[in-house]
């Protein structure tokens, strides 16, 4: 199997050569499952497992490969097994916090070069929601992209585009139909030889039915639409890489209904780059856009030129981001005592 079109560049390359690598073959990770990996090397796709060694230092599951991870391996070529010994640095993530009450990022894709944002043109349309993936589009070190599918089952199409352009600043974005084709010749732009993307979005807004179509055949599993609320019933479980026929790497990843972020920092100054210019114009340079006199950011609400519900979600936003960087730094803290103690 040829690395190259599996993703291998100058980037990888480099990371390879100043990890502890010698002795080991590299590998990427297509799909993970519980801590077992099936793994694309340079003699086809093996199973895999991680080391001991690599299981003592980890400290969380972002220590752990994800799909998309290239990774150093011990190769049994017979047995077309392998045990992962590290991972090689990744140039891109996409990261959430875990479902739940725990403080623990968990990373959906690595080493991807595109994000698509796909969200259905039925009822399932969600601007708010959008806003949030294209924060953690932004954050990853990808480039986004939204993708708006089902278009044959809308029929006010220009509306939906109109309340996103507020959001989807320089963001391209793309109508499709994989029942009616329409649009896909446009998507195939972001392929090409080692070229990954990661696909975004809620369950059920087409993101399975959009991969089987790059590829040209059935890989991942599509349910009907459930006629009582128009969305499409949940497919995938676990993330998925696939290699396209006509050059270029997909990543699938699971439905979100719901989720939070992980970083956001840099992510929401991008989405929110609009706010941030405005902010400029403020009288006082730590305004909170509260009750100050002199805030651009409420005159443009109350002249009009911004929408005050777009602004409620930066605050939102905001004060998440604000109140889950104490967590992490907690976590921290906690990893660290826990790394004296190992040692």
């Amino acid at each position: 199997m040829n690395l190259k079109m599996l993703g291998w560049n100058d980037f990888f390359q480099e990371g390879y050569n100043n990890s502890q690598s010698e002795g080991y073959e590299m590998g990427r990770i297509c799909v993970e499952h519980k801590h077992i990996y099936r793994i694309y090397t340079r003699i086809g796709e093996v199973i895999g497992e991680i080391s001991g060694k690599m299981r003592f230092h980890a400290n969380g599951m972002n220590d752990y490969p994800a799909v998309g991870d290239w990774v150093l391996i011990n190769l049994r070529e017979e047995e077309k097994k392998a045990t992962i010994n590290g991972i090689i640095p990744r140039k891109s993530k996409i990261s959430r916090k875990v479902a739940g009450n725990e403080t623990e990022e968990q990373i959906l894709a690595a080493n991807f070069d595109t994000v698509f944002i796909v969200s259905s043109l039925n009822k399932d349309f969600n601007v708010r929601r959008i806003e949030r993936y294209l924060i953690m589009a932004w954050e990853s070190g990808g480039s986004p992209v939204i993708i708006l599918s089902k278009a044959d089952l809308c029929d006010n199409i220009d509306e939906k585009i109109e309340e996103l352009l507020p959001i989807a600043l320089g963001v391209p974005i793309h109508i499709i139909s994989s029942v009616d084709g329409i649009g896909m010749r446009e998507i195939e732009q972001y392929f090409g030889m080692g070229k990954t993307v990661a696909v975004l979005g809620s369950s059920g807004v087409g993101k399975s039915t959009l991969i089987n179509h790059l590829a040209k055949k059935e890989v991942l599993e599509v349910q009907n639409i459930r006629e009582v609320d128009d969305r499409g019933r949940h497919t995938t479980t676990h993330r998925q890489l696939v290699i396209l026929p006509s050059g270029g790497i997909i990543i699938d990843t699971p439905g979100m209904r719901e989720f939070q972020l992980w970083d956001g920092d840099e992510g929401v100054n991008d989405t929110f780059e609009d706010i941030n210019s405005l902010a400029l114009n403020c009288k006082f340079n730590d305004c909170s856009h509260e009750a100050e006199p002199g805030c651009a950011v409420k005159t443009a609400i109350k002249d009009g030129n911004l929408l005050e519900s777009r602004y409620k979600s930066f605050k939102k936003l905001e004060k998440e981001l604000i109140h889950f960087e104490k967590r992490k730094n907690e976590l921290e803290r906690i990893n660290n005592k826990k790394k004296g103690k190992k040692y």
